[in-house]
């Protein structure tokens, strides 16, 4: 299943080659230094093998993270990931970091900007080989994901392809923002429904970053109900007002909309009763919060088209995923 190419084809001259080692990484543990373009990359970050895969860089181990697909490679990024590896795949890591699976590995490279990894396990696996975790001003899962692609690229000497596809991502994103000037300022909630409780991510995750290069705004009221430290809030039934917002995207944890479609109070919205819902499917919203090089193009594809439909507060214009989910006001 081909959803979508890889943005830019591998550069003409190896960036490996050019590069120049050793790299410096500040970050919140200390310093790291990479002293040699690395032959074997464990990606320790949940999602992090999407950005590998679109450099060229195989690494021997991927974090999984969620999604029932071969080598963790989301169908966005199959075709990427069988072009490097064949039938062998990499070694799957699993639940917490296990320190002597990795140390197993042998690794020269230990990518973890996006694991959760403590202090204490860094010392572990900073023993194993270098090892970067978060920089110093980033919460454990805040690193944007430009970020965290140049991040890869430098450290495995793919620094330029790394730029080079991030820029394209970037002026794509520019470019949508600049082509709908009625979304700057605009209010919108990435939210969820998971096990019966509401909830919503604050301008610190991944999804809103992106939702904000196109010029939308998180409501205040998501970030007063975010806990010291966290980028999640967890509302309650009795009041979703926070909720509220010129654009509402529901993140899905399976194509059964039922739940959604049943929750208390959720037809009160205003932002149901004017179709500005967005129901992002198991898809969809795997390529959104994967927010790599290679699921970001997908993801844009399907999601301006809805946004747009969205943004409009017109019922008379339906948002196709809503509508589909029954969610849209005249299904309900």
């Amino acid at each position: 299943m081909r959803l979508h190419a890889p943005l830019i084809l591998a550069a003409l001259a190896d960036p490996a080659a050019a590069q120049e080692f050793p790299q410096e990484f500040q970050h919140r543990f200390g310093e790291t230094t990479v002293p040699e373009a690395p032959e074997r990359v464990v990606s320790l970050s949940y999602a992090g093998a999407d950005s590998l895969w679109a450099l060229d860089v195989a690494p021997v181990a991927v974090r999984y993270w969620y999604g029932d697909y071969p080598m963790t490679a989301w169908p966005w990024a199959e075709e990427a990931a069988a072009a490097l590896y064949g039938e062998e795949g990499p070694e799957i890591l699993r639940g917490d970091i296990n320190i002597e699976q990795i140390a197993a590995l042998e690794p020269d490279l230990i990518l973890g900007t996006w694991s959760g990894m403590t202090e204490a396990e860094y010392g572990l696996l900073s023993q194993i080989a270098p090892t970067i975790p978060p920089a110093a001003d980033q919460s454990d899962y805040g690193t944007p994901w430009d970020d965290r692609a140049l991040i890869a690229g430098r450290a495995t000497g793919h620094l330029e392809e790394a730029e080079a596809q991030v820029t394209a991502i970037r002026d794509r994103i520019a470019a949508v923002a600049e082509d709908h000037p009625d979304w700057q300022g605009l209010s919108a909630v990435v939210g969820t429904y998971w096990n019966g409780t509401p909830g919503a991510y604050g301008p610190g995750d991944i999804r809103p970053q992106i939702l904000s290069g196109l010029g939308f705004v998180t409501p205040q009221a998501i970030e007063d109900a975010i806990p010291a430290g966290s980028f999640y809030a967890s509302l309650s039934n009795e009041d979703l007002s926070p909720l509220d917002a010129d654009v509402l995207i529901w993140l899905a944890d399976s194509d059964d909309a039922g739940p959604l479609r049943e929750m208390p109070l959720r037809r009160m919205l205003t932002a149901h009763v004017e179709g500005r819902e967005i129901y992002a499917d198991t898809l969809l919203s795997g390529a959104f919060s994967h927010a790599s090089l290679l699921s970001l193009p997908y993801a844009l594809d399907r999601l301006v088209p809805l946004i747009e439909a969205a943004a409009d507060g017109d019922p008379a214009t339906p948002v196709s995923s809503s509508a589909e989910a029954g969610l849209a006001p005249e299904a309900q």
